[in-house]
């Protein structure tokens, strides 16, 4: 059994390292899998790129472009340019010779230039059987990746006024709404969803009517992420082993979807209403971020930056005493999931497929949508409250069981072996 993984990159961004991660878990459980991507990142040698030379590299970078470039004319503003996707942008990858060997063609994130509707309807013609893995809510909408609190994709879309500067019943999202209806109508496509939220999402959309949806997470090399004694982390960053971490990951803190603003509240909470200071408390910050981003914050605080070893960022994991997600919308955030592998509680809101992540009060603590207040009292209860040792433990053990990589195979290897 042959599967080729399509995704529009292998290590940039967190869809494209699950669908990498997939690929390393099911060649690792002994499964012939291959992945194709638009633009290849890393290394890996079981992942090939339709950019095989230095001019083909251009052209993708064009198609991205242009991808985005067509969207200009229809967006409702800057904020919301990398949110929406049409999917008239790409390249017919059906006569390429992995395709054409596979027996299973497995869809992850695949905008942006790489897959345009048209490419997945002669991805479709092949007769092979599709999986696709949800990464977002972009397969059963009219274009958004996150509907926020929009409905209209369980109907047919339209009147989109999150994203679209003339929404009308017939605007640009009711058009990508119809080509997909069209394209996936008769398909021998299986939905995969990350989380079971994302799942019952994905159910409520008419776009997938008939479609058979399942929801298995994404994968983790638990041997890599995983806990190293706090002083040892700590050392290696050279932070002071007297003191408590709060770790954030810091990507755009302007994307209103990551919740910054929450995040800055707490702190501030945490300081005046828990008297919690600089002698006790620090943070961390790692990711693309600008140390400017972070003066104002009552606590010092220390950037990381970019960490590209990922060795390294497990070490970040593990120096930190609490890892704090403030997203607004998420599916099954990596970042939560290496968190855990490494033996930190995680504290976030209760959105997504957050809360099937976090137990409350067993491996971190599950705040109420939107509440700064909550938030700062889960950080507090997991610092100075908790049975530290223990959430520490159930973190661990949340990711052995339900996320490492052998678990995670087993299950796609029995979706796949269903299929054929």
């Amino acid at each position: 059994m042959k599967i080729t993984i399509l995704s529009t990159f292998d290590t940039f961004g967190g869809a494209s390292i699950a669908a990498f991660r997939l690929n390393k878990a099911l060649n690792d459980n002994g499964l012939d899998s291959k992945m194709l991507v638009q633009d290849k990142k890393g290394k890996a040698p079981n992942v090939e790129t339709i950019a095989t030379n230095w001019f083909l590299k251009k052209v993708a970078l064009a198609r991205f472009a242009f991808d985005r470039y067509q969207f200009a004319f229809y967006e409702k503003s800057k904020a919301v340019r990398f949110i929406f996707s049409q999917a008239k942008i790409g390249v017919d990858i059906s006569q390429n010779t992995l395709i054409q060997n596979t027996d299973i063609i497995h869809l992850h994130w695949i905008n942006f230039g790489f897959l345009s509707l048209d490419s997945i309807q002669k991805l479709i013609a092949t007769q092979k059987p599709i999986v696709w893995t949800l990464h977002d809510m972009w397969v059963f909408t009219g274009g958004c990746h996150y509907s926020r609190d929009c409905t209209h994709y369980q109907q047919s879309c339209g009147n989109c006024t999150e994203f679209l500067k003339n929404p009308s019943s017939t605007d640009l999202s009711n058009q990508v709404w119809k080509a997909k209806k069209t394209i996936f109508q008769n398909a021998n496509i299986t939905i995969v969803a990350c989380s079971n939220w994302l799942a019952e999402k994905a159910k409520t959309s008419t776009l997938l009517e008939g479609k058979k949806i399942v929801s298995i997470p994404n994968p983790i090399d638990t041997s890599l992420f995983k806990p190293t004694e706090k002083a040892i982390a700590q050392q290696h960053f050279q932070l002071d082993n007297n003191k408590r971490y709060i770790l954030f990951a810091a990507a755009k803190i302007s994307d209103i979807r990551k919740g910054f603003i929450y995040f800055k509240e707490a702190l501030e909470i945490l300081k005046k209403e828990y008297s919690v200071d600089n002698k006790e408390v620090e943070l961390i910050i790692f990711g693309q971020a600008n140390a400017n981003d972070f003066e104002n914050l009552p606590f010092k605080v220390n950037v990381l930056g970019k960490l590209s070893d990922l060795s390294e960022i497990a070490l970040a994991y593990s120096s930190a005493s609490v890892f704090v997600v403030s997203s607004l919308e998420d599916n099954l955030p990596n970042t939560i999931m290496e968190s855990l592998a490494c033996g930190t509680p995680v504290v976030g809101f209760e959105t997504g497929g957050i809360p099937e992540m976090i137990g409350h009060q067993k491996n971190g603590y599950l705040a109420t949508f939107k509440s700064a207040e909550e938030l700062a009292k889960g950080i507090f209860w997991t610092l100075f409250q908790a049975d530290y040792q223990s959430l520490c433990q159930n973190s661990r053990q949340k990711a052995l069981n339900n996320y490492a990589e052998e678990v995670v195979a087993k299950q796609y290897q029995a979706l796949y072996e269903s299929l054929l």
